[in-house]
């Protein structure tokens, strides 16, 4: 079993631009895309939480491109934990063209997020919840730094 989760896309003509390669931001919406799929499908007591109070804040994201891709392109995005704190996890993220059965990496990229909870202009940090961390535990990409349990 590969220690990252996966989210498959197709690129459509939508996320293009006029040149006809992918726009830079929505390399980021993939990123979030892949986090959400994987709260659906990995932590939907997690979910279920965002729901009610608990927030994901997202701190700090990046990406970092090798190779354009284009409309049609099969990609594979591929997310692992790198750092886990008491309050904070930290993604990766590597984009991956796969080709008539060829992989080629075309980006890479980071989000670091924040577990919050309360109302508004009232939040404050929370515990990384135990659902989720059990949820990323076989996804690790680097040695946590703090086990919430």
């Amino acid at each position: 079993m590969p220690n990252y989760y996966e989210y498959r896309h197709t690129v459509g003509f939508e996320e293009t631009n006029l040149v006809g390669n992918v726009y830079y931001v929505n390399y980021l919406r993939w990123q979030g895309r892949c986090r959400e799929m994987f709260l659906k499908e990995e932590a939907p007591s997690v979910l279920a939480d965002v729901r009610g109070d608990l927030k994901l804040f997202t701190l700090k994201v990046d990406c970092e491109f090798f190779s354009e891709i284009t409309a049609f392109d099969e990609l594979s995005i591929r997310m692992r934990l790198e750092d886990l704190t008491q309050t904070q996890v930290e993604f990766s993220f590597e984009y991956v063209r796969t080709t008539d059965g060829a992989h080629e990496t075309v980006a890479r990229g980071r989000q670091r997020i924040a577990c919050m909870r309360g109302e508004n202009r009232d939040t404050a940090p929370t515990r990384v919840p135990p659902d989720l961390v059990a949820a990323l535990a076989p996804y690790s990409g680097a040695p946590t730094r703090h086990a919430v349990m």
